[in-house]
């Protein structure tokens, strides 16, 4: 398996860096075992185990930089892929944005890993995949389905003494449950550092039902609706509200944190005083690299700013009691601006309540519950406006019970407004590395129907 220990990851980053002739050099070193099983129509389509193991070399002049990988650890392909960097950095344009590299720093180790998850075989995904297609065999319904299982590290370490490593696991399930006439669709998904607390079976149970109740949906007529997100249908929006957190398209005027005629509203209050989001590394249930790595890299990952700088990642707090906190800041524009700056978050958690989904159904007197929203596109990136179609479990809500299914949306709604037009939110789960509650928001905006499923 092509993980190295922090010690065989130092030795080899050393080593290039020794080859290195100039001004800078930065090295990331890169490595894992990803495996996978896909089915569909009850059958599974594919399976495999692959690894990796990759090296990037950085070399600088100056202002000029270039850049170049290999997957071959001898000395003497080390020392040419040195050359080669530094060949292209001569050759290379100056970047006016260059900032120097950062020195030695200190990173909090957390527990990004679980053995149970390094150890998935074949034969445990093959057991998943049973366990889900024939729970669904049993009850005249089509399954389809992919499991993915990753086990990585990333080491990085430069001319001026910075080091450091990450080791980590995720698995990631999801499926999607059709009934025999193609009418009826449900969807679940669930993602875990420790794959012992997944469940296929039980997910997929999830699925059948949406699957079996939506048959038969009925056409409501679009407008405004009070909805239930469940968790994954609303991290569909809010996280692209949080992938535009950077600071430098607020100060340039291209962002919803921008000001007309200038400025940012930071430190403004933009949302309802329930909403609290923060981003924390040490999360027992979404734990993330001490620092900031290149993007889906042993608990890396996050939008705005630049990645793969390799600066500590800290608890954040992004937005408190409805109020903008902090923005994401690459190193340049951060000392453009004079500030410390903090580097994009790798996962967020956004607060919640105490209720459950079904206490959130039952507190509604007329609604709609939202499984998940599909083919979100950006209409104005100034309001966060977006569009896009509910999918795989569309509900009509009616006196606190679910009355029959309906057919799908489109919607046109931003997340500022809808986090302004906050009813109540539930306790918050883990969904593609986030933590998120289900939401019960008032007047969302459906603007016409949807035939497909």
């Amino acid at each position: 398996m092509a993980i190295l220990t922090k010690e065989e990851a130092k030795k080899i980053i050393d080593k290039v860096l020794a080859f290195s002739k100039a001004d800078e050099m930065s090295v990331t070193l890169t490595g894992g075992r990803t495996g996978n099983i896909r089915y569909a129509r009850n059958t599974v389509s594919t399976g495999g185990e692959s690894n990796d193991l990759s090296l990037s070399v950085t070399a600088v002049y100056g202002k000029r930089s270039g850049t170049s990988t290999i997957n071959e650890f001898d000395d003497r392909s080390l020392e040419k892929t040195v050359r080669r960097a530094e060949e292209i950095a001569r050759l290379a344009p100056e970047n006016p944005e260059y900032v120097p590299m950062l020195g030695p720093q200190t990173y909090a180790e957390n527990p990004t890993f679980a053995q149970s998850t390094a150890n998935i075989d074949p034969a445990y995904r093959a057991q998943a995949a049973f366990d889900s297609i024939d729970s669904c065999k049993k009850k005249n319904l089509t399954a389809a389905g992919y499991l993915e299982d990753t086990t990585e590290f990333v080491a990085m370490g430069n001319s001026k003494g910075l080091f450091g490593y990450n080791k980590s696991t995720s698995v990631d399930f999801s499926v999607t449950v059709r009934t025999a006439d193609g009418t009826g669709s449900g969807y679940v998904s669930r993602d875990f550092t420790d794959t012992a607390k997944l469940n296929a079976k039980a997910a997929t149970e999830i699925a059948m039902q949406k699957a079996m109740a939506s048959v038969n949906a009925k056409a409501l007529e679009p407008g405004k609706y009070t909805v239930i997100l469940e968790p994954t249908a609303a991290l569909d929006l809010i996280q692209n509200m949080m992938r535009s957190m950077d600071a430098r398209s607020a100060d340039e005027g291209r962002s919803f944190l921008s000001k007309k005629g200038g400025g940012t509203r930071l430190g403004e209050k933009l949302f309802d005083e329930r909403v609290t989001i923060i981003s924390d590394p040490a999360h027992p249930d979404i734990p993330k690299a001490g620092f900031d790595t290149p993007r889906g890299r042993a608990g890396g990952g996050g939008g705005g700013g630049a990645a793969g700088e390799g600066r500590p990642q800290e608890k954040t707090t992004w937005i408190e009691k409805g109020v903008v906190k902090n923005m994401a800041y690459s190193r340049f524009w951060a000392q453009k601006q004079g500030v410390k700056g903090v580097p994009s978050p790798q996962g967020f958690i956004m607060e919640g309540g105490t209720q459950s989904l079904a206490d959130l159904i039952k507190s509604t007197q007329k609604g709609i519950l939202v499984t998940r929203f599909w083919y979100i596109r950006a209409v104005d990136p100034q309001t966060l406006l977006y569009t896009g179609l509910t999918r795989d479990g569309t509900f009509y809500i009616e006196n606190g019970q679910i009355k029959y299914p309906v057919k799908n949306f489109r919607f046109n709604e931003s997340p500022v407004i809808m986090l302004n037009n906050l009813e109540a939110m539930g306790v918050p789960v883990r969904v593609s590395g986030n933590m998120i509650p289900p939401l019960k928001i008032r007047d969302f905006t459906f603007t016409s129907l949807s035939d497909a499923v």
